[in-house]
């Protein structure tokens, strides 16, 4: 009598664990806090902090047909600006660093989601053009189960530790408890100070100044990441393509200049210019050269990174077609970049560097 007794106690106990995994399986499918299967259902916001691992699911899930694409810089751009400015409705696309290839793997993620998307809006970093040419998610430690579309894998999602104690309750007060705002999805500006002294502080300058490269040093790699962008652009003749180069701040132009690739992140940005300038679908935008902007540092976080109003500023030039490129006027445009990092190390930096307040890489 008693082993009948334990063998159903073992029985139901059984049925009851498989009945709690298979529920909270359920309900991470249902609150999908990744979109890893679907958009935001039952009145849930579309609540975007963890690029790595949200951006590949809104690509593939959400109703757009606008892009804002980028690093980091481009995070802090509310999605409505563009909306209202072009008539469209916009998501980001965003990765790290920006490097040409991670970008065009979710611009392919995008086009391939059914969605008639009419306008690109993509930031091009410097450091862009002479990155690898493969995609580095996998080898940046991606939660590659996001990505790839293999649902035997979808178990390390469903039963993730952190995705049900912390991402699901977060997704939930933000979206009936919080007022978020679905517009600034992964946008980092709030918990950041902007200044001279915050950006000072975190800009370290390379102790010796070094000669300058050839300014052809990358061209191996600045071939192959123009071959991936003039790729995405001819295969889709029908989308608007606005590309810009964003403002830095000086402190990065002397760090350049002071580790000798100034030239050839010039001559790598005239490659570029020259080559997207040939397609009828393309405008491009420079902002690089805005002296008050980049030589006022009150508009950093630290040598890259600008505050919400300077994204605004470039959005509100790009909606004038102001600062915009031509195959008459791009080379005049570097040029003149070049001379003011000329300025910017030996006249504009120079009383940061009299006062104290320039620190050295140890």
């Amino acid at each position: 009598m008693n082993k009948s007794k334990d063998l159903n106690f073992i029985k139901n106990f059984i049925r009851a664990v498989i009945i709690i995994v298979l529920l909270i399986g359920v309900m991470v499918f249902l609150i999908d806090p990744f979109f890893h299967y679907h958009k935001p259902w039952f009145g849930l916001k579309a609540v975007l902090n963890d690029k790595e691992y949200q951006c590949i699911g809104t690509l593939r899930h959400f109703d757009y047909d606008a892009l804002i694409v980028g690093s980091s810089v481009a995070e802090n751009n509310d999605n409505s600006w563009y909306d209202e400015a072009f008539n469209c409705k916009s998501i980001k696309a965003i990765r790290s660093y920006g490097a040409t290839a991670d970008l065009c793997y979710l611009l392919d993620e995008a086009f391939s989601s059914g969605n008639d998307i009419k306008k690109i809006f993509y930031n091009i970093d410097p450091s862009s053009l002479n990155a690898d040419v493969a995609p580095t998610f996998e080898s940046t430690g991606c939660p590659m189960y996001l990505y790839d579309k293999n649902p035997l894998n979808d178990i390390r999602y469903l039963y993730n530790k952190g995705v049900i104690f912390e991402k699901i309750p977060y997704m939930l007060v933000n979206s009936y408890l919080v007022d978020y705002d679905e517009n600034l999805s992964y946008n980092w500006a709030k918990w950041k100070n902007f200044g001279s002294e915050s950006a000072l502080g975190l800009y370290f300058r390379p102790k010796t100044k070094k000669s300058m490269m050839d300014e052809t040093v990358y061209d191996d790699k600045l071939l192959g990441n123009i071959e991936l962008l003039t790729t995405e652009v001819e295969n889709h003749p029908d989308t608007e393509f606005y590309f810009f180069f964003p403002a830095y701040s000086m402190l990065w132009w002397d760090g350049i200049y002071r580790t000798g690739e100034r030239d050839a992140f010039i001559h790598c940005e005239k490659e570029m210019v020259k080559t997207l300038l040939k397609y009828e679908n393309v405008r491009v935008f420079c902002f690089q050269d805005e002296e008050e902007i980049i030589t006022n540092l009150d508009n950093y976080m630290d040598s890259i990174h600008f505050s919400p109003e300077i994204n605004k500023y470039m959005l509100d030039k790009m909606v004038g077609d102001e600062n915009r490129m031509t195959e008459a006027n791009y080379e005049d445009i570097l040029d003149n970049m070049k001379n003011l990092s000329d300025r910017i190390v030996n006249e504009l930096i120079v009383p940061y560097e009299e006062n104290g307040q320039i620190t050295y890489e140890q």
